[in-house]
């Protein structure tokens, strides 16, 4: 099943395209808590295995990072992710949305596992599909910090051309009396960091017999100070007190991070996120308090996904009703007499 937006949405002018909001939101999943076994060591299925299982096992052999994200597994329907996140602990999809922000209209949804990471892959897949389906690219995307991520980063700003209004996932800025890498001042120029001090932090010192690869397995670069120029440096015990330097990794979309950290930084901003990051989520309440979809009824990532597409498609419908008039049952009433 796929989703799509009717033309009626584009002609009548609801779905503006100028900016998109993107978000997850739990649905408990179809399951019992008291079947369950923590991790794959403990599984041992059964001969005869259940469709939901079946999509579990073949989801695996395409997607690895599936294998990691779970701790514990349901017997019922593996590919549920089990979190304490909520007020209880159970197991969980993720509806993910991509909103426009006009009229709050859904342009998309993909079902997920409830982990980050996964929801966050979700994100090349919607806007990519809205290009494809409608030749929509939105000229900005809300999303919060866990849409920071710098692949994810880098998808929206290189590669889509699409301002980002998303808190930079970054864990780098230290909260005690030590400097962070804000402290440090890049050179674009001479490829190299400058240390307070004025000392400078690059990538390679000597030649090496056997070249190690410059870009880590995290995709960032590392760059090294001088074990001399902090030996006796006056400010090393703001900076590196217990190594011999001072190293910093920077990412490879490190481009993309700042330019999402300059938006976050603007008057704009603050207007867009703070009034338009909302509309997303209340789709989400939409769909919980008045469809009272709160937890899915069959089993299985492609039935979840499923159930989210019908969802998303009733909430769509209702938004063209009001829009087009009044409810059919007001037209019926008799004028009143003057």
């Amino acid at each position: 099943m796929r989703f799509r937006i009717t033309p009626a949405f584009l002609k009548t002018g609801l779905v503006g395209g100028e900016g998109f909001a993107v978000d997850a939101s739990f649905v408990k999943a179809h399951t019992s808590k008291k079947q369950r076994v923590k991790g794959h060591t403990d599984w041992k299925p059964v001969i005869k295995q259940t469709r939901a299982v079946k999509e579990y096992f073949e989801a695996l052999d395409s997607e690895p990072a599936l294998n990691r994200h779970q701790g514990t597994i349901s017997l019922t329907d593996p590919m549920a992710q089990w979190t304490a996140a909520k007020s209880s602990a159970n197991f969980f999809y993720s509806t993910n949305y991509l909103v426009d922000v006009k009229n709050i209209v859904i342009m998309d949804v993909e079902a997920s596992p409830s982990t980050t990471s996964l929801e966050v892959l979700t994100t090349k897949t919607m806007i990519q599909r809205v290009e494809d389906n409608h030749n929509i690219t939105p000229g900005y995307l809300l999303g919060d910090t866990a849409y920071g991520a710098s692949a994810n980063l880098n998808f929206v700003v290189n590669e889509k051309g699409i301002e980002p209004y998303i808190p930079v996932w970054d864990k780098s800025n230290r909260k005690d009396d030590r400097f962070s890498i804000a402290d440090f001042t890049w050179d674009e120029s001479r490829d190299e960091y400058r240390c307070p001090a004025q000392k400078s932090l690059r990538k390679k010192r000597r030649k090496e017999k056997v070249p190690t690869p410059l870009i880590t397995k995290e995709n960032t670069v590392t760059y090294r100070s001088l074990r001399k120029d902090c030996k006796t440096c006056t400010l090393k015990k703001y900076c590196c007190p217990q190594a011999h330097g001072r190293i910093i990794s920077r990412s490879i979309y490190e481009s993309a991070r700042e330019t999402a950290r300059r938006n976050c930084s603007s008057d704009e901003y603050r207007r867009i996120y703070l009034d338009e990051r909302k509309k997303v989520e209340m789709s989400f309440a939409r769909m919980k308090q008045h469809f009272g979809f709160s937890k899915l009824r069959l089993r299985g990532l492609k039935s979840a996904n499923d159930e989210f597409l019908l969802v998303a498609i009733a909430q769509n419908l209702r938004k063209l009703a009001m829009y087009r008039g009044p409810p059919l049952f007001e037209s019926r009433i008799s004028p009143p007499i003057v």
